[in-house]
């Protein structure tokens, strides 16, 4: 159950728009506190949204989808949830830290263009601070240990080295940081809304 209740739900403000995700624990208690409502994703009635005491008369009589049980009651998992008062905007740029760079990086070494495990990763700044060089995501790159010691203080060309990627800061998508597989099928036309435009012109 402990794995079940950390798998990620979309999130969509009060516009349906994607905003982030939010772990099924989360997801519950939003809805349990009146902020969210779950969106139904399957049967005649896509779309439409449920508070947490439909949503247990829902799950009760819903033979599909995966369900927490509890001593007295059952609820599916919700996939989708849509806020009720959160009404701005999607951010439109990743937030810059660690982890965030290793991910667009791929976890790759930006110089030998091996993949290493987080612990043995390091970020380099391609330009050195000494020189000028910024904490930015045109400026960080992934680097392995053994290249962050052979790069140094140096610039790029002092050091014979070249760069897999050009660094630059990543699109924002609601998924940035989730694994390709923890996507549900459901969540594609929020977002990718222009996909649905295309296949319903067609």
């Amino acid at each position: 159950m402990e794995v079940m209740t950390e798998r990620p739900v979309l999130v969509l403000n009060r516009l349906w728009q994607p905003v982030h995700t939010c772990s099924v624990r989360r997801a519950f208690k939003l809805l349990c506190l009146g902020r969210a409502q779950v969106v139904q994703t399957e049967g005649e009635c896509r779309y439409q949204t449920h508070d947490i005491e439909s949503w247990l008369d829902y799950s009760a009589h819903t033979l599909t989808g995966e369900l927490i049980r509890t001593v007295r009651i059952a609820l599916q998992v919700p996939k989708i949830i849509v806020l009720g008062i959160y009404d701005r905007l999607p951010r439109k740029e990743v937030k810059f830290t660690r982890q965030n760079v290793f991910l667009r990086d791929k976890h790759t070494c930006q110089y030998c263009r091996e993949i290493f495990p987080e612990h043995k990763l390091n970020l380099d700044h391609v330009t050195p601070r000494d020189l000028g060089g910024v904490t930015s995501w045109d400026n960080i790159v992934t680097s392995c240990v053994p290249c962050n010691t052979r790069k140094a203080n140096r610039t790029l060309v002092q050091a014979n080295l070249r760069l897999l990627n050009e660094p630059k800061a990543p699109r924002w998508r609601p998924l940035y940081g989730l694994k390709e597989h923890t996507s549900d099928s459901a969540w594609q036309e929020f977002l990718y809304p222009d996909r649905k435009k295309v296949s319903m012109s067609a």
